[in-house]
């Protein structure tokens, strides 16, 4: 397929360098990173997740939800590699299950590629990084587009954590907030972000009531966007946390931003505070 959506692979850039990534972490940003004190001083965030888009292909996923009402065979799959990328394509004539929306989204991280899924539990840390190419098709909107979650697994279960694309005074920015308590851990214009690789680092300390911990890094070159972080707060429902990421977003927006549109991730990379 060589159509807008669906480019010969190597027609997008890739990242030039990985300068947030450095060779400990397998990709995550080193610099700036929260230091360790007292007996956790020997923690140390331990590679559990390191898929090849290439040769894995979507074994890496615990899941994938591709279109999951059926709505538009012809297009399918919406959910493939190209190359070393993850790419989720969502045209305007998508829906899901609940037709006021659209979902194309993968769940979880499988270690090795199709084997056991890895379960985030109560109290414990797990950091996720991964470059993300979102093009300028891929609009904030006004009701919901999140691009990852965290959840707890199971039908109906709300988010905990949403990494959105969010129209704010009628600006585009990407935030994180913590769902459930409707807390912004951060925000910032989306606009750099367009057309370009941007690097993510995003930790989590899981924990119920006032014992979570959040943090959100994006990257572009050497520059940083944002760092955020909040302490004190619930990441967690019940059973274990699940990362997804992709496209899921409303049809309710009101600032004509939908477009059909696609996300790029590469260099996926999961950790654990051990």
């Amino acid at each position: 397929m060589t159509d807008s959506l669906h480019p010969v692979p190597g027609a997008l850039p890739r990242p030039a360098r990985r300068t947030l990534l450095g060779a400990a972490l397998g990709g995550a940003v080193a610099t700036g990173l929260p230091q360790l004190t007292g007996p956790a001083a020997a923690a140390s965030w331990q590679q559990r997740w390191a898929p090849s888009a290439r040769t894995d292909k979507l074994a890496a996923f615990e899941t994938i939800e591709d279109d999951r009402a059926d709505s538009h065979p012809s297009a399918s799959p919406h959910i493939f590699t190209e190359g070393d990328n993850y790419r989720f394509t969502m045209h305007l004539v998508d829906r899901d299950t609940s037709t006021d929306r659209q979902r194309h989204e993968v769940t979880g991280m499988r270690d090795p590629a199709g084997g056991p899924y890895l379960r985030w539990k109560q109290g414990e840390s797990w950091r996720v990084t991964y470059a993300m190419y979102i093009p300028s098709t891929l609009r904030a909107t006004t009701t919901f587009t999140h691009i990852m979650q965290m959840k707890q697994p199971g039908t109906g279960s709300a988010p905990i954590i949403v990494q959105s694309l969010r129209r704010v005074g009628g600006a585009q920015t990407i935030e994180l907030k913590i769902a459930e308590q409707d807390i912004l851990v951060g925000r910032t214009p989306l606009a750099p972000l367009h057309d370009a690789w941007v690097d993510v680092d995003f930790q989590l300390t899981i924990g119920n009531g006032t014992s979570g911990t959040v943090r959100w890094i994006l990257r572009k070159g050497g520059t940083t966007l944002i760092d955020a972080r909040k302490t004190g707060v619930d990441t967690f429902l019940a059973d274990r946390v699940r990362p997804k990421w992709g496209i899921y977003r409303s049809l309710g927006d009101t600032s004509d931003s939908l477009r059909d549109c696609h996300m790029l991730l590469t260099n996926m990379r999961g950790y654990q505070l051990i």
